[in-house]
């Protein structure tokens, strides 16, 4: 009989924030079943598991409705064991690490094209990490610096994405630049714009504890949408030319129209966030892309982005991010209070660290 692991997953599809409890999304701790360790496999004591602005989409059925649906993909833990093959890159039993929650096969198409992210065999190894244990390849594993915690290690894969986020700016050092949407994503992406040489850095967020946060970290300017004229503001901010990258962190469609107007001629705009699946973006394109040429891109994964959000984890500022801790079995909780938007991030210990360090 294989063994089983305690898991956080969606147990009914429903948006989490629905007032009907009866229709109401529920997250809840399952037994779900433990992947056998193949021969270039590492198997990880989870050690920590962040909650990402993804996770309730998944809750609403965005990739499939067949509960249970295993969540947690921002992993940090210890390694308890390793296939016969696995270790070619020096991983060792005991080694604090963090990960990619996908495994680019290396052998289709795109991964031979070098567009990993349109691997064909990209779900293989995409495995629930907000759980007891993980099993994921080598590949996918990634030893964590001695200076950087497991609570803070499990911050490399939306580390990963500011860094993705950064590389299809193309930023120049000088440019402006303007982040919209002051969650995870976009207050790690204000600290790797700051360490470009961004300038005019500014922020535009409607909560003012997230304003301040990316104030303390690297943005010049902040601009609350609510209660200021946003295009006003950032017209004065840029001398009337507009700013050279605008990324939108915030996933919010109602932020999505108005971003492009606060771009430079030959800006580019990054759409770095989930959008809802019917939501169809106006865009005039004699005013947009004729006449301003901007570059509008997004992003889906963050393939060749972990080794460098790796080297710069001992370099940011991770604290914030990391003072709301829950239980495993309070995983229904931790995502209440995610979804209040309270805390810059919330974090499940899947595991308790003393039992971890008997790993080592």
């Amino acid at each position: 009989m294989s063994a089983t692991m305690r898991t956080v997953a969606v147990t009914r599809i429903g948006n989490l924030r629905d007032p009907d409890e009866t229709t109401r999304g529920r997250i809840g701790v399952v037994d779900m079943p433990q992947p056998e360790l193949g021969p270039e496999d590492v198997r990880i004591r989870v050690a920590y598991a962040a909650i990402c602005g993804s996770d309730p989409h998944l809750a609403e059925g965005f990739f499939g409705t067949d509960v249970p649906i295993g969540l947690g993909h921002e992993v940090s833990g210890v390694i308890e064991a390793l296939g016969e093959r696995a270790g070619r890159g020096g991983l060792r039993v005991g080694d604090r690490v963090a990960g990619n929650f996908l495994r680019f096969c290396g052998s289709c198409r795109p991964c031979q094209d070098g567009r990993q992210q349109f691997c064909e065999h990209i779900q293989d190894y995409n495995r629930p990490g907000m759980a007891e244990t993980v099993t994921w390849h080598e590949s996918q594993v990634y030893r964590l610096p001695d200076g950087v915690s497991l609570l803070e290690g499990c911050l490399l894969e939306p580390t990963s994405v500011a860094v993705r986020i950064a590389d299809k700016t193309r930023i120049r050092v000088g440019d402006r630049v303007v982040v919209c949407g002051g969650g995870p994503i976009g207050q790690l992406t204000v600290q790797v714009m700051a360490r470009y040489g961004a300038t005019a850095l500014t922020m535009i967020e409607p909560i003012a504890d997230r304003r301040g946060m990316a104030r303390r970290h690297g943005a010049q300017y902040t601009i609350d949408p609510t209660s200021e004229n946003q295009a006003a503001i950032a017209d004065e901010l840029t001398e009337g030319r507009g700013y050279d990258v605008v990324i939108d962190a915030s996933g919010s469609t109602r932020a999505t129209r108005g971003l492009l107007d606060l771009a430079a001629k030959g800006g580019t705009v990054i759409y770095g966030a989930m959008y809802p699946s019917d939501y169809e973006l106006p865009l005039n394109i004699s005013d947009y892309l004729y006449l301003k040429e901007l570059t509008l891109t997004g992003l889906f994964v963050s393939p060749y982005a972990f080794p460098r959000a790796l080297n710069l984890l001992p370099h940011l500022d991770l604290a914030e991010f990391t003072q709301a801790v829950f239980p495993l079995e309070q995983a229904a909780e931790a995502f209440e209070a995610h979804l209040t938007g309270r805390y810059p991030k919330v974090i499940i210990a899947c595991n308790d660290e003393a039992r971890l360090g008997g790993l080592s």
